[in-house]
């Protein structure tokens, strides 16, 4: 896969997850990763918990807006396992997405939880191993 800078996207989800679900919050997350790194188009994914603030991180890369479209179709009941667990408090879009992409997060962009930044310089080098 060859990736354009100027096509890529990146997410940095925030959520909060619900008071005394965070056995069921990690499980899940990592059902949903295992399941994207082997189905899913996205370039990285990593998350990373704040047990003690009850607060998790996401980050994905996406090749580009037609990538999160196949994501989100393909990965909706993962999606939503991980939803059941937390609340996303804050949702930041790194890039220039689609007017798709930009309608399937609408409410969260009118109601505030998410803001759209676009690129102005950047680039990627070779694949780290996990």
């Amino acid at each position: 896969m060859t990736l354009e800078a100027d096509e890529m996207l990146l997410f940095r989800n925030t959520m909060r997850i619900t008071d005394g679900h965070l056995e069921e919050f990690t499980a899940a997350v990592r059902e949903a990763i295992d399941f994207v790194e082997r189905n899913a188009p996205q370039v990285m994914v990593q998350t990373f918990v704040d047990a003690d603030r009850m607060l998790a991180y996401s980050y994905q890369m996406y090749a580009d807006s037609a990538a999160v479209l196949e994501h989100w179709r393909i990965s909706e009941d993962q999606i939503n396992a991980v939803s059941a667990h937390c609340t996303v408090v804050d949702f930041q879009v790194h890039g220039s997405p689609d007017e798709r992409v930009l309608a399937g997060m609408r409410g969260m962009i009118d109601d505030g939880t998410a803001v759209v930044t676009p690129r102005i310089a950047g680039f990627v080098r070779g694949a780290v191993s996990p």
